[in-house]
């Protein structure tokens, strides 16, 4: 198996995590089908959100699979009065991944980041590990504290 920057990251910080592998449907990326394919229960399968706040600039969300970024929600967790989705266009220059790859590890640059405060109910949720195909299973907490993200109410 390759080891992306993800996975380099996390063995660096002496994170514990698991690496899972599946099969890639490129008719359906989303974190629900890659719940399905793991047999892990979507909830724990955390997607990456990109957006971009009228004070900060871009920020990441990190959410369960089966549910939508609360854009007001998001909007005043990180102190923006509006907030818009990024351009799929420009996805992978700000953050040097593809669309169903996008990990919160790893950007290009850090960015505000904030995790959906269900994941703290989860002993593990498991987050993009940076390629299609590829997802990390790690504690929310261990996943907060190397980003420095935030929970929030984000769905």
């Amino acid at each position: 198996m390759e080891k992306t920057n993800v996975i380099r990251i996390l063995e660096g910080h002496k994170i514990p995590h698991r690496v899972l592998s599946y099969p890639v449907d490129e008719s359906d990326l989303s974190a629900v089908h890659v719940a399905e394919v793991l047999q892990i229960p979507p909830e724990q399968v955390f997607k990456t959100i990109v957006l971009v706040g009228d004070r900060s600039g871009p920020l990441v969300c990190v959410v369960p699979g089966p549910y939508e970024v609360d854009l007001k929600k998001a909007a005043r967790a990180s102190g923006n009065k509006a907030i818009d989705p990024l351009p799929l266009r420009e996805l992978e220059g700000l953050t040097g991944y593809v669309r169903g790859g996008c990990s919160p590890i790893g950007m290009k640059k850090l960015f505000p980041t904030y995790i959906e405060e269900l994941a703290l109910l989860f002993d593990a949720i498991t987050v993009s590990a940076g390629k299609r195909g590829l997802q990390v299973q790690l504690a929310a907490q261990d996943l907060a504290r190397l980003i420095g993200a935030h929970f929030a109410s984000l769905v």
